[in-house]
């Protein structure tokens, strides 16, 4: 099983970036510390998506992170990149597995305590889970979930629980308490002005993970 060895997950939207190259906001992710990227760029088409998983892989390689793309296998396979990001109701992590070997990451999103225990049923390395607090691009699921989920969803699994939705550096430290192994999230610092001294900022409020831990 491959190593979850980030604390920070950045999830990519083009749209959020007021215009500019996401290539160029996410290398400033990475020159300030971001280890795991995400591309989610659910609307292109996959030959683009594609061209655009390659610039990005070269440009993760160049920092020494991680690079996993939304739901496509296919494009994470041709890409060379470490893993895939599954929704909850999409492909089976193992089915995912068998397809991708043992060396690459799976992540899955969960908004509850059922889907959580069936990720790790299925052998995904970890999850997001939430969305924790109230934030617009996840409205679509409803109410959050609250801290009281998280927390009690860390206790039940035994694979690392990655806090997202409305995640704030004000309410780091509490779903850190929660027991979450780390925080994911898109414009915190993909619509940062800096994103920067931005990803320094979050960082510096959680706990280090290393390939060496």
């Amino acid at each position: 099983m491959a190593k979850v060895d980030f604390s920070l997950y950045l999830i990519t939207d083009r749209h959020q970036t007021g215009g500019r190259d996401l290539l160029a906001v996410v290398e400033g992710a990475l020159a300030g510390g971001v280890r795991c990227v995400q591309l989610r760029e659910k609307d292109l088409p996959a030959r683009a998506l594609l061209e655009l998983a390659r610039a990005m892989r070269s440009l993760t390689d160049r920092f020494g992170a991680r690079l996993l793309i939304n739901d496509r296998v296919d494009i994470a396979l041709a890409a060379g990149a470490d893993g895939v990001h599954l929704g909850e109701e999409g492909m089976p992590a193992a089915v995912a597995r068998k397809l991708l070997g043992s060396g690459r990451l799976i992540g899955v999103s969960c908004h509850g305590r059922h889907g959580a225990a069936a990720a790790v049923a299925q052998g995904a390395d970890f999850i997001t889970f939430g969305p924790v607090y109230p934030t617009p691009s996840k409205a679509a699921y409803g109410e959050p979930v609250g801290i009281g989920q998280l927390a009690a969803t860390t206790q039940e699994i035994h694979i690392p629980v990655f806090a997202l939705g409305g995640i704030k550096e004000a309410n780091i430290p509490e779903a850190l308490a929660a027991g979450a192994a780390g925080i994911a999230l898109i414009s915190a610092i993909i619509a940062a002005p800096d994103p920067r001294e931005r990803a320094r900022a979050i960082l510096a409020l959680l706990p280090p993970r290393t390939r060496d831990e």
